[in-house]
């Protein structure tokens, strides 16, 4: 790590042309189009930070590249082109990219689907600077952690500068770290690469907090209650046993209202007037259109 780090975050986000297949709120015939609103979205979330971002392109056309060169000075960003190597190698691509770069003490790993509140991703880098007890930091508060009995646990809360956060026992691939806790943590988190057919990002994140992995009647009953869950703790017990039999117990912290939404319709995070916020996007800054790109 360089004495006087250059940037306030190092950031890896990940883009591919391809629709996730749970439909997004808007945009549902256009992957270009939502991935568009999401940028822009990010950039403004993103505030004054001042930021160096690495952009994996998974098969992705010319034009998704001038979305970012429009955003981002060219001393700020660089742009990696890979030939659709999938979700897993490329969330293993961002590992790799921000375990190994010194710009910056804090890093954000995160994907092409999120919108983001205006200029409110500064309140989960100054926690994170602020309390060494916090480990990680997500941007999002899924509603799976209000809705599901697998996320009621005991949990802890803080208020900084007017923004709640509590504990969570997962999240997504979406995140806020230190560098030295993505160094600590590269083995679990490298173990979702592994996964290329299951998409089981939960076992990582159980491994890492032990939320459940102790507790027979879970690991006897969730297989049946919620088979994605049962899953995610077998896998977590085959890929990650040394990290949950003797690696420490880390942290993730959630906003309460949410920083950011997952673009999932169903899985938009509550609290927030998402559908106001999209049309002030969209009203805002309209999309470039691919034609321009290829100077039609």
């Amino acid at each position: 790590m360089a004495a006087t780090p250059r940037y306030d975050l190092a950031v890896a986000y990940r883009i591919c042309p391809h629709m996730s297949r749970t439909p997004p709120p808007i945009h549902t015939d256009s992957k270009y189009d939502l991935a568009a609103l999401s940028l822009r979205s990010f950039k403004e979330g993103l505030g004054p930070l001042k930021v160096k971002i690495w952009v994996i392109l998974d098969n992705c056309p010319v034009e998704y590249e001038s979305l970012f060169t429009s955003l981002w000075p060219k001393e700020d960003l660089v742009l990696l082109r890979f030939p659709g190597i999938g979700n897993a190698e490329t969330f293993g691509k961002q590992i790799e990219i921000l375990s190994s770069q010194n710009d910056a003490e804090f890093v954000y790993v995160t994907e092409d689907d999120y919108v983001y509140v205006p200029g409110r991703l500064p309140l989960a880098l100054d926690l994170l600077k602020r309390d060494p007890d916090v480990d990680f930091c997500s941007p999002y508060d899924h509603p799976d952690l209000h809705n599901h009995a697998f996320h009621v646990h005991k949990m802890r809360l803080k208020v900084e500068q007017g923004q709640v956060w509590k504990t969570a026992n997962g999240t997504t691939c979406t995140f806020l770290t230190r560098t030295s806790t993505l160094l600590e943590t590269r083995p679990t988190l490298m173990s979702y690469t592994r996964l290329k057919r299951w998409n089981v990002d939960a076992c990582m994140w159980l491994s890492l907090t032990k939320h459940h992995v102790f507790n027979p009647y879970d690991l006897l009953t969730q297989p049946f209650i919620f088979p994605y869950r049962g899953a995610s703790l077998a896998f977590a017990w085959l890929l990650n046993w040394k990290q949950i039999l003797f690696g420490r117990r880390y942290t993730i912290w959630v906003p309460i209202p949410s920083l950011a939404t997952h673009m999932a319709a169903p899985y938009l995070a509550p609290f927030v007037d998402w559908p106001a916020e999209f049309r002030r996007l969209e009203d805002s800054n309209p999309a470039p259109r691919v034609a321009l790109a290829s100077g039609v």
